[in-house]
């Protein structure tokens, strides 16, 4: 994802949490189409990486996303893009919920 644009957009010069800098630039890819409803994301782990953050960095990002409304983190699955509210889908089908 931060390979895109040729290295990492953090700044360490910014007045801001780091955590809030990729959490920026995620929720601006999703913003701008280019991660679309339904779209895994990395584990933190992979995003941490790409971001040359540590991973509890990448952790407290995914986490201010989901607050914010723009992910679903599903257990044993990962995060996914949230649909818009309304929207009548969900990013991972649930089990179970196969139609008779």
């Amino acid at each position: 994802m931060a390979a895109d644009s040729g290295g990492s957009p953090i700044d360490p010069n910014k007045i801001a949490y780091v955590y809030m800098q990729v959490a920026d630039h995620i929720a601006a890819r999703i913003a701008s189409g280019d991660l679309r409803p339904g779209a895994r994301l990395p584990g933190e782990r992979d995003l941490g990486e790409e971001y040359e953050v540590a991973y509890l960095t990448a952790r407290r990002a995914v986490r201010e996303l989901r607050e914010r409304g723009l992910v679903v983190t599903l257990p044993a699955k990962g995060t996914f893009v949230a649909y818009p509210e309304g929207a009548n889908e969900s990013p991972v089908p649930e089990q179970g919920d196969a139609e008779q």
